[in-house]
């Protein structure tokens, strides 16, 4: 069983070049899987939303690419010729029309900002692809390392829960056992003080005895209670995504242990459903964690 959040990283370097790639994620009901890199990588975005998905089933995951070391923009300074040579026949112009002495030389164009232009040239980025490819499913790797070791840490404390509330439900179960006897004991005691010596008939009484325990009889909900955390326990112990399934089984135990409690009217049974609420609720905090 693995956790939802964690955290993973792995970098690839060669001729001074490098591409670190960062997976980090936190609880989500479903997936959702953010990248952040390079905009020359963009188009390779769902090819590697494919690696994380075939890894990851639940969570809100965020994909970090950096590119280090050497520059793949090369930048030059071109000159603006056209303009260039306009301003030029224009000064000339100038000089003829106004009788003016004197050279039109490269002092006169500067200042011109307008005549010098910063041009950049992208390599192409494809030959990074198989780089960037296996570093995000080296970082997957990683990051599910991390989840395991978390996911190991919640499978205990869950599994010790689980083991609390079969034996709760053990409980109970011992207690209803004893309970038609004392409530045939309770009501010829109450038929007794009401007629005060009166004699009774002993078929009516039992009647009454049976009725009372067909009301409270919670047989069906503690064999379908024992089913229930079985497969808890079985949950937990897969390798599967289990977060959706610890959901439904808990609802049911907790269904389960609600019509007990419903159902009987005895103190301690009653005491034994609301420590079995307890443990549920934590463990639906801790099933949020899992994927």
């Amino acid at each position: 069983m693995r956790s939802m959040t964690g955290y993973g990283q792995a970098t690839w370097q060669r001729s001074g070049r490098s591409i670190t790639v960062e997976v980090r994620a936190v609880n989500q009901r479903f997936l959702e899987v953010k990248f952040n890199m390079p905009r020359e990588y963009a188009p390779w975005e769902a090819e590697l939303r494919g690696l994380v998905q075939e890894q990851v089933a639940r969570g809100k995951v965020d994909v970090a690419i950096f590119r280090g070391g050497a520059n793949n923009v090369q930048v030059s300074v071109e000159p603006n010729l056209p303009l260039a040579k306009a301003y030029v026949a224009a000064l000339r112009q100038l000089q003829r029309a106004l009788h003016l002495g004197g050279d039109v030389d490269l002092g006169m164009l500067q200042g011109r900002s307008d005549l010098l232009r910063i041009v950049e040239r992208r390599s192409d980025p494809s030959g990074d692809l198989a780089a960037v490819r296996a570093t995000v499913q080296r970082t997957v790797q990683a990051f599910n390392r991390d989840r395991d070791r978390e996911g190991r840490v919640l499978t205990r404390d869950m599994a010790a829960r689980v083991r609390r509330l079969r034996q709760l439900q053990q409980h109970a179960a011992q207690r209803a056992a004893q309970l038609t006897p004392q409530l045939a004991a309770r009501l010829r005691q109450r038929v007794t003080t009401l007629l005060d010596g009166k004699d009774f008939k002993e078929e009516r009484l039992l009647q009454e005895v049976a009725l009372l325990a067909e009301r409270s009889d919670v047989t069906e909900e503690l064999v379908r209670l024992d089913s229930h955390l079985q497969a808890l326990a079985a949950v937990l112990r897969g390798r599967e995504p289990a977060g959706k399934k610890l959901d439904f089984l808990l609802q049911e135990v907790h269904r389960e242990f609600n019509t007990i409690a419903s159902k009987s009217t005895d103190l301690e049974v009653t005491n034994l459903t609301l420590e079995a609420r307890t443990e549920i609720e934590k463990l639906r905090e801790q099933a949020q964690n899992v994927e």
